[in-house]
């Protein structure tokens, strides 16, 4: 079977790693090749996690870039189609819900080339937020769903999805995760910033509803603001949240000189370096969906600053608490995980390091 592996953005490389990995067990069932296709194009937030995750150099780089989602995702189309034309693959494997993600999928299919989604079925039910739309139109058209849990595969049975193609596997975030959690753990990042273990939490905060109004990214800084007054706050801040807090005047807000002065801005940071903070945070305050996953398995109270998630199953057993973007229910269930008030969660069944590799004897029993 000859497969071409989609990766664009960095969530995608934690995601398809494993998946890499446990087709290079088969060589002389699998033939792939890794495409990238150049959605996130920062070296220091790209190439980086390659080299943390061990993944090879890609075989094909389209190098889109950034743009609108219509003409990015035209690009992709364009250029994915003349990969599939010269490559000839019998399937795509696409993971996330990235523009990359629905473009290939849209582009193999109408070649009548199968695709596979890694991570279907999650749905948030907020179509305000594009990768819920990529969600969607991704797994109408998919050949294999493999799913992360079975909220997921209830969602696709809800959605008219034929059962035969719906395959609970698991996680394959979680399984880079374990795999490199001896390794990150030998890194010492909060010795190196100048922290104590435990003793401070780390922030990311990227999506567009958060940090492309003034009103809604000022009011998320002030609740910030006031949780570092009592915890340093450890935040490598996204391209995209630099640059709209410069442009509504809020830049203020950050420290790049240090904890001592509550919210410390640092660059974007490599996979094992963010993973070893995260281990030994106090919390996590996020606006992202693989960091609600991360926690659960890590045991670390994650507060997700965003009205809806698509995996609601880390709410329900896990770590995870989802807040909203109001200032006032930021800081409260801050000082709640301060105070103690924490539930110590469960990692959800087959979030066990294995995704992969049923992915794989999947696509074996289908040859």
């Amino acid at each position: 079977m000859k497969i071409l592996n989609i990766v664009g953005a960095r969530p995608n490389f934690m995601k398809m790693a494993p998946i890499v990995d446990a087709l290079n067990r088969y060589p002389e069932r699998f033939e792939h090749r890794l495409v990238h296709t150049g959605q996130h194009y920062d070296a220091r937030m790209s190439q980086s996690f390659f080299d943390d995750l061990g993944m090879p150099r890609p075989d094909v780089d389209l190098g889109v870039g950034s743009d609108s989602h219509a003409r990015q995702t035209a690009r992709i189309m364009v250029e994915f189609e003349q990969v599939c034309e010269r490559e000839q693959p019998d399937l795509v494997i696409v993971v996330g819900d990235v523009n990359s993600t629905v473009a290939c999928a849209l582009t193999a299919k109408k070649l009548g080339i199968d695709v596979a989604h890694v991570e279907a079925g999650l749905r948030s039910r907020d179509m305000e937020m594009p990768e819920e739309i990529n969600r969607l139109c991704t797994d109408v058209i998919c050949d294999y769903l493999f799913t992360t849990d079975p909220i997921a595969d209830r969602n696709l049975r809800a959605e008219g999805v034929a059962e035969d193609k719906i395959h609970y596997v698991g996680n394959v975030m979680i399984d880079s995760l374990l795999k490199h959690r001896e390794m990150a753990s030998r890194l010492d990042m909060p010795g190196k910033l100048g922290v104590a273990p435990g003793e401070y939490a780390t922030v990311t905060l990227h999506r567009p509803s958060n940090v492309d109004d003034p009103r809604t990214l000022e009011g998320i800084l002030s609740a910030l603001a006031d949780i570092a007054t009592e915890l340093p706050l450890i935040f490598p801040i996204h391209p995209r949240t630099r640059k709209m807090a410069e442009q509504f005047g809020l830049a203020d807000r950050f420290n790049e000189g240090g904890p001592a002065r509550g919210l410390w801005i640092t660059p974007p940071m490599g996979y094992l370096e963010f993973l070893n903070l995260n281990m030994q945070a106090r919390m996590v305050l996020t606006d992202s969906g693989g960091l609600q996953e991360e926690t659960t398995v890590l045991g670390v109270p994650c507060i997700t600053m965003r009205e809806n998630t698509e995996r609601p199953i880390t709410c329900e057993i896990g770590t995870n608490v989802l807040v909203g973007k109001d200032p006032d229910k930021i800081l409260a269930a801050a000082r709640a995980v301060l105070a103690g008030d924490t539930r110590p969660g469960k990692t959800p069944e087959k979030w066990d390091g294995a995704a992969a590799e049923r992915i794989v004897q999947v696509l074996m029993d289908a040859q």
